[in-house]
């Protein structure tokens, strides 16, 4: 199970990334997984938050955004999203067309919030 390898490198890259922030702790992380790069979506999410439990971070969520697989037509230049294993250009009918998206995997962003004096239960003048 290559998730629990993934999700161990998520977390580390958030903790790298807080380093850079000192003061703020971290809410949500998003990550953008590919249609085809073979990630189960509940295995990342359950290694994940087995991961982060009994850690500082156990409030951390995890947000999966999945991305379609994308080609772009040789002759025609149209990107379109490949559906049934079909890569004929959607446009032109071409067969010449190239995958541009949907094996990524990446993190996409992360959420945090800053330390500091609540304004919670102060009278507003």
């Amino acid at each position: 199970m290559h998730e629990l390898g993934i999700a161990n490198s998520v977390l580390d890259a958030v903790r790298t990334e807080m380093r850079r922030y000192p003061g703020s702790y971290p809410c949500k992380v998003g990550v953008r997984i590919g249609e085809m790069a073979a990630i189960d979506q509940e295995s990342l999410r359950f290694c994940f938050e087995a991961i982060v439990q009994d850690t500082d971070l156990k409030s951390l969520q995890l947000a999966i955004e999945v991305c379609p697989r994308r080609h772009r037509c040789g002759p025609c230049g149209h990107e379109f999203i490949v559906r049934d294993y079909d890569s004929r250009c959607s446009q032109c009918a071409s067969l010449e067309t190239k995958c541009i998206s949907g094996d990524e995997l990446e993190l996409a962003y992360l959420e945090v919030e800053e330390y500091g004096p609540s304004a919670v239960g102060t009278e507003s003048t």
